[in-house]
Order: C-alpha cells, then sequence, then structure tokens
C-alpha cells in the first residue's frame, strides 16, 4: 500500500470520528490502567461490568490493596481469568504504593515491570491516559493491518513498528483507537463488512463481501 492511500485512509477514519477513545470506562490513569489488565482475553462490555461495581468502592491502589486477593476477586469474578488478575493487581497496587507514590508511571519500563502489565497494556495507558504516540497492537489492529495492506506483519510486534513507522504524526495518538474500532465493529474477524466500510475503496483486501 502506498503512503498517499494510508493518509486517505486516516482521514476518513478521523473525518468519521474525530475524538475516538476506548471504550473501557475510567475516570483516572489508575482506574484505566485496572481495567486494561482485567481487559485481556475479555470484552470491554464485560469488564465496565465489573468495575462499575469495583471502582465506586476501591478506585486508588490503597483501597484495592486492602481488599486484599480474595476481596478484589468478588468483584471480578466474571471476567475470565480472575483469580490470576487479581492477583497481578494487588502485586500491582503494592507497587505503584512502595515504589511511585500510588501513581501510575508515565514511562515504558516503569509499566512494564509492574504485574500483569506487558507492552499492550502499557502502551493503552501511555496512549491514552498520558497523550503518547504509542500503538498497542490487539486482535483487532493486527487484523486490519494485515487485511487491508496497511502495515502488514507476521507478528504483533512487527504490525507496531509498521505503525509507527507509516502513520503520520498527525494520525498517530488517535490511530489506536480507530484501527480497534474499525476492527471491533465493521473489519470484524468472521466475514468483514466491506459493503458498509468508510474505506473500502481503498482497503487492498481481496475477498470483499457486500454486506
Amino acid at each position: 500500500m502506498n503512503q498517499q492511500k494510508r493518509i486517505e485512509i486516516l482521514t476518513r477514519l478521523r473525518e468519521h470520528n474525530p475524538q475516538p477513545t476506548t471504550e473501557l470506562n475510567f475516570s483516572s490513569p489508575f482506574e484505566l490502567l485496572i481495567a486494561v489488565i482485567l481487559s485481556a482475553q475479555a470484552t470491554d462490555k464485560g469488564v465496565n461490568k465489573a468495575t462499575d461495581k469495583l471502582f465506586p468502592v476501591a478506585n486508588t491502589p490503597e483501597a484495592i490493596y486492602a481488599l486484599g486477593v480474595d476481596g478484589l476477586k468478588e468483584y471480578i469474578k466474571t471476567i475470565g481469568l480472575f483469580n490470576s488478575k487479581a492477583e497481578n493487581i494487588i502485586k500491582t497496587c503494592k507497587d505503584l504504593i512502595e515504589k511511585h507514590n500510588s501513581q501510575v508511571p508515565e514511562d515504558r519500563s516503569a509499566l512494564e515491570a509492574l504485574a500483569g502489565v506487558g507492552r499492550k497494556t502499557a502502551n493503552v495507558v501511555l496512549n491514552t491516559a498520558f497523550g503518547h504516540p504509542t500503538i498497542a497492537v490487539d486482535t483487532h489492529i493486527f487484523r486490519v493491518a494485515n487485511r487491508t495492506g496497511f502495515a502488514p506483519g507476521k507478528d504483533v510486534l512487527k504490525v507496531e513498528e509498521k505503525l509507527l513507522k507509516v502513520v503520520p504524526a498527525e494520525f498517530k495518538v488517535d490511530v489506536h483507537h480507530w484501527l480497534i474500532l474499525h476492527g471491533r465493529y465493521t473489519c470484524v474477524a468472521r466475514k468483514p463488512r466491506c459493503g458498509s466500510c468508510i474505506i473500502e475503496d481503498l482497503c487492498e483486501y481481496k475477498e470483499k463481501t457486500d454486506i
């Protein structure tokens, strides 16, 4: 795909959704961090159901740490992998209290040192909480980048590197959300909805559908 086509795709996505953001509910960097840790192999809708009950009761490192692993599990037991997620979140809260003055660090290596936080989670927090031009490649972005020809790569890191290289600076902060939402609602896994896609004529996918 040539760069002119990429810019046109990004321009259309921006016109369609000028201020994209995550569908996770949060009101602070800490709430976002917890929500993103919980979202691994879970839907945003499912995470929101749990955090809508958790955050009014505990939305600081101290408050969640005070719940303990078993107390936290009661709020998140509807989410997949809740046992290991509860343990990771309690460890993360302890580290935030002891090492970061109870603040979420605005630093990749510090974020990735927290339990349950990998590169993707760190990218989401840096981008969505702090406005860094990072791109977290999840299954939706990986699929859209490869299927459309926008930024093909064999694994998530290769796609992330390609996106960082080809996405112009003016689009970098928001491209993460545009591509996720596009993959979640239009360029879906089983059968993409090409017939209702705003970038269909620019996409290089060869097996387009008419739905």
